[in-house]
Parts: C-alpha cells; structure tokens; sequence
C-alpha cells in the first residue's frame, strides 16, 4: 500500500458543484476515491488548476486529503481547449510544491484525464515514481459518436492520449468495453491495463420517502416524472428526452443541470426546445444540485434517463439505483454495466425518440415495487470501498513493477559499466 499519491486533475476540481462547467463524474470520482484512501492510512494529494483569485493555494478537505489550487494562466475565461497552453505553468506549480519535501514523497502519481496525464507523465520522471493513469473519456470514441451539432474533439488531444498511453505504467479503466478501446484505438498492452467499476456513496443514495420529496420539489403526486441530471450539453443528449416526452402527453420532465462544453453556445436551447415541442408546462428546469439535493430528486421521479452519445461509466445511473429509481439509458460505453437491462431499468439501442419513448412508456408499466428492489440491489456492487480496492491493487502493481524495472535498469547500467572496464584494461585504456 502507497503511503502517499500524488493526484492531478488539471482541468477541474474535485470540489466543483458537478453539472457546471465542465465538472461531473470525474469530479465525484476523484473526491470520493481520496476520501475513501484516506481512512485507509493513505494520504491524497489532489492538484488542480486555480479558477479564481480567492481559490486558497491549499484545500484541507478532510483529515489525508489535501487539494492544492494551482495558479496556471489566466483564473477565468479560460475554456478547456485552450488549457493545453497552460500545461508548461501548471507543471512548474507540481514541481515545486513537490520540491518543498524530502525526496521520495509520493509513492505514486495519479492522472485523470489526457491533459493530467501529460503533466502525470513529466513529475513520474522527475520524481522516480510510477504514474497510473485514467482517461475517462477518449477523442475517437465520443468523435466516433458525436451529436448532431457538436464540436468533434481537436487532433491535438488524441495525439495526447496516445502518448499518454504510451507513457503510463498502467492504465485504470472504468469498464471491460473501455479496456479494449484502449487496445484497439491506441495499441495498449493488455498486461498494463486494469479494470475497476466506479462507485457510489451507498450510504447517502438511498430509497426514502417519495412523497416528501415531491413536496419539496413542488411536484404533484399523480405525476409521471423523468429526470435528466447532468450537464446540459449535446454530448449528453437532453433534448432526446424532451422529444421522447413530448410523445408521452402524461410525463413531466425535470432537468437538473448546467449548460456546459459545446452547450455554452446556447444556453437556452433547452428550453426554446421544450416551448417548440409544446411541452414547456410539462418541463421543469432545476440548476445543479448538491448532493443531499440529488438523494431527493433521485427520490422524487419515477425514473432517471441517461440519453448520452458517449459515456465512459454513468455515476448517475448508479446513483439514481442506489435510492431505488430505475434508469433508461443508451446501450452505449458503460452504460451497459452501470443498468442491468430488463433488471434494473432499460437499455436503448439509439436515440431516436420514438425509441425512447416506447423504453420509458414500457419501464412506467412495470411493477414500480419490484424495480425499485431490483434497482437498489444492482447498485449494491458499486461501492466507493471496492473501487479504491481495485485502485490500490493497481497502485501496487505499479510500484512493484517500477522497482523492479529500475533495478534492471541499475544491473544492466553496473555490468555495462564493469565491461567498458574490461574493454579499456585489454587496450591499455585508463578506465
């Protein structure tokens, strides 16, 4: 077990409200991990971009997790995209609060996403430590899936991720699926890659009372209800549930959720949809939630879409189980894994609305009791504790085989060494 891992997330932070800007399951991801490493013994150093003046350079978050706010270009205004400019900056931030320590302080380097694994791949060199890394999403894939007014995903990332994937002494991915699009999209080695399911706070997420929670959303009891949580954004496909809804005259829509990535452009898009389909009475609008507010929107519906074009795992769809509410969501990336179809909710093959629209009409007929249970049951097997399980499995191996390779490396340079002696000696070579 690590003493000590050093943790990058470059372009957002584990303590942004997920479902602004670009924070999500990754910001949940990263923060619940730590969390969970933490009371085990060991200690997370989180490094992420400063995106305020008033940001402090350090985050005590709980007793082991540290976040470290590092000043890199500008503090707003800056967009994701242009984020690799500031790559040079961001890496002289790790490197010096590394350099304040005794050599040796972290075991393991940690990167989250393709821009972190850059800087992952810089501080593993600098500091003799092994780097693990996870991509959560990759270029070719959402490129490959990409909305009908979408911005594609720039060269320069997927040349990125390729080296990244180079570099890495091993690779986390969230799903089997995610796994061999590695292998078949940038040449991994399958002996460096290990899978381990994200989780979720099953002590949080939990069934409670759904007409309590209607109350304090304001929503009748007699209602059909659908939400959508996340960010509002074509990659995530809101406006697919709308079209679905408008096809159902009996369900209301709840959409909890910024705009964000492309969907910054039109920020309103979402509603102007709703009030061209007609169904702007039928469509309730809610910003992003915290999480004890997510527990009673999750509570609240009869059920929670997941219409995305490419999702790595979907935390939502877990989350919304966990508290007893089955899940419709397209049959793509982990989705499959995160809802057992048929079980736990409905698995749609495509995004056409009259597709969608039979999946969620077929899963409100259904027994609500029995998919509640079955929902909740699912949800059991993705917990935080068995994800850091896997994540300190990997860490392990990591730090294993790069001791193991340094002191090859060491043998190999000594004998190399002793046979340039040798060499002089029989030419009468000084050595």
């Amino acid at each position: 077990m690590p003493r000590r891992v050093a943790v990058i997330s470059v372009h957002t932070s584990p303590l942004a409200q997920p479902g602004t800007g670009d924070a999500g399951g990754m910001n949940v991801y990263v923060l619940q991990t730590a969390l969970h490493m933490a009371r085990r013994g060991v200690e997370v150093e989180i490094f992420t971009r400063a995106t305020s003046s008033s940001d402090p350079p350090v985050v005590r978050v709980a007793p082991g997790v540290l976040v470290r706010n590092v000043v890199a270009g500008p503090f707003e205004g800056l967009d994701k995209y242009d984020l690799p400019t500031q790559l040079c900056a961001f890496t002289a931030g790790v490197l010096r609060a590394e350099a304040t320590h005794e050599p040796g302080y972290y075991d393991v380097v940690h990167s989250h996403y393709w821009l972190s694994g850059q800087v992952g791949w810089l501080a593993r060199d600098r500091w003799a430590v092994p780097l693990v890394h996870t991509a959560h999403t990759l270029a070719a894939v959402k490129n490959a899936a990409l909305a009908d007014g979408d911005a594609p995903e720039p060269p320069l990332r997927a040349v990125g991720e390729q080296q990244v994937v180079d570099e890495a002494d091993r690779l986390v991915v969230n799903t089997e699926d995610e796994a061999q699009q590695l292998i078949t999209l940038h040449n991994a080695d399958s002996r460096r890659i290990d899978v381990v399911y994200p989780g979720v706070d099953l002590a949080t997420f939990t069934p409670g009372d759904k007409r309590a929670a209607r109350a304090a959303l304001g929503l009748s009891d007699h209602e059909r209800v659908v939400a959508f949580v996340g960010r509002i954004q074509p990659l995530k496909a809101p406006d697919v549930l709308l079209r679905a809804a408008a096809k159902l005259p009996d369900v209301r829509v709840l959409v909890a959720g910024g705009p964000s990535g492309t969907g910054l452009a039109a920020p309103d898009a979402l509603v102007a949809l709703a009030a061209e389909l007609g169904i702007s009475d039928r469509v309730t609008f809610l910003p992003p939630q915290s999480r004890d507010q997510l527990v009673t929107v999750y509570r609240a519906v009869d059920m929670v879409a997941v219409p995305s074009y490419s999702e790595s795992f979907g935390l939502v769809a877990v989350e919304a189980q966990s508290c007893g509410t089955p899940v419709v969501a397209a049959a793509v990336g982990g989705l499959p894994v995160a809802v057992a179809d048929g079980v736990s909710g409905s698995l749609v093959p495509n995004h056409e609305a009259g597709q969608w629209a039979d999946a969620i009409a077929d899963l409100l007929e259904r027994d609500p009791v029995g998919l509640s249970r079955a929902a909740v049951a699912h949800a059991q097997q993705f917990s935080w504790d068995n994800t850091v399980d896997g994540l300190l499995a990997s860490y392990a191996k990591a730090i294993t085989d790069y001791a193991s390779a340094r002191r090859r490396r060491a043998a190999d340079d000594l004998l190399a060494r002793r046979n340039g002696r040798r060499w002089s000696r029989r030419r009468g070579v000084r050595a």
